[in-house]
């Protein structure tokens, strides 16, 4: 197979984190005889201090070109720290997800034993917790009409769906839902806003074409709670933009870590891969960051390509080195390991390069383990 990917390293530690991705997609398109080609863009603060502008021309070009969107972090202190900035990093982001209408980002919610006491819920909450969320991404909130009044003592930023816009979304969510414990849970706010029971109706009109999935229906508020109290409940998880950006990043500290969570932004053409986490611009160029979500992304990127082997090659990597002890500063601050050591550890797992009896003093490409 030839994939051409667009590889956006961006800010802060994206450039370290993404330089793991592709050592192990290499390692796994040789081993499988694949050809991934790279194209490397600009986006976000690292663009705007190269060109101007948080999102070139050149980058959506290439984007639109390949076959899938390698992408590392998005932001910088000066930015965020600045209200008053006219051009910011997430502006290229927001731009490149309209322009490629990637109306659909796919964030995977499970945990990992080993690292179940790093989680803020009790180890009996954490059993058996494995879930998908669907969130909107190119209408709501986040795309309507925005004002601020004259005399600035007001403001208004307008939520806006059509029928279109939930179906595409809605359908997807259906669709996998088949594929997984066959139970579909929509988030809305359907008790206050016409949007939500807009997003409300359309999916009860939808779910006759999929009679073999159950559909339930959770206010936001309740979610947010339930995610907390009882996230093993949930299977698939359908929701809007502005709610979805705030139960992703709910949902992904069950983990343990931001930095062990991948995702993915599917649409009308290419789609992009990404880890949850942020640029983390205190961490950058220091070989400490969690690449393990920009890793995990990669293995979505395989699965899009219809490569479920190789993508589950490189997850059974990812838990070996977890359960092992390999892991960065933010899981253990002393006994940790650098973001490429982990990387060649994976990639060492995908080339079943690894030896057999683990103990003191084994060299591991450029890492030891002590």
């Amino acid at each position: 197979m030839k994939k051409q990917i667009a590889v956006i390293l961006g800010d802060g530690i994206g450039p370290e984190v993404t330089q793991q991705s592709i050592k192990i997609l290499d390692a796994i398109a040789k081993q499988y005889n694949h050809e991934f080609t790279y194209e490397y863009c600009l986006m976000g603060a690292d663009a705007i201090d190269k060109t101007g502008s948080p999102l070139p021309d050149e980058t959506l070009t290439t984007c639109l070109a390949s076959d899938a969107i390698l992408f590392g972090a998005i932001g910088h202190p000066k930015y965020d720290n600045d209200p008053t900035a006219k051009v910011r990093p997430e502006q290229g982001l927001l731009k490149l997800r309209k322009s490629l209408q990637l109306f659909a980002n796919i964030r995977p919610v499970n945990t990992y034993t080993s690292l179940q006491h790093l989680s803020p819920l009790k180890a009996k909450n954490l059993e058996g917790v494995d879930f998908i969320i669907y969130r909107e991404l190119t209408g709501g909130i986040y795309f309507g009409k925005k004002e601020t009044s004259a005399d600035g003592q007001s403001a208004t930023d307008d939520c806006t769906y059509s029928i279109p816009e939930i179906e595409r979304i809605a359908h997807l969510a259906f669709q996998h839902a088949q594929k997984r414990r066959k139970k579909l849970t929509l988030v809305d706010k359907a008790n206050v806003l016409e949007t939500s029971r807009l997003w409300r109706k359309v999916v009860q009109d939808l779910s006759s074409q999929y009679a073999d999935v159950a559909v339930d229906y959770m206010f936001v508020d309740n979610a947010a709670m339930q995610i907390i109290v009882n996230p093993k409940q949930f299977d698939v998880v359908l929701t809007e933009n502005m709610f979805g950006d705030i139960i992703s990043d709910e949902a992904s500290v069950i983990s343990g870590s931001l930095g062990l969570l991948p995702s993915a932004s599917v649409g009308s053409s290419v789609a992009l891969f990404e880890p949850i986490h942020g640029s983390y611009p205190q961490a950058a160029g220091k070989d400490i960051a969690n690449p393990i979500g920009s890793i995990l992304s990669a293995a979505m990127l395989l699965d899009h390509f219809g490569l479920t082997v190789e993508a589950d090659l490189v997850r059974s990597g990812v838990e070996w080195t977890l359960q092992h002890g390999f892991v960065s500063k933010d899981i253990d601050p002393i006994n940790c390991y650098s973001t490429s050591a982990i990387g060649d550890l994976i990639r060492d797992f995908t080339e079943n390069k690894l030896p057999t009896d683990i103990n003191n003093n084994i060299r591991l490409s450029q890492s030891t383990i002590i």
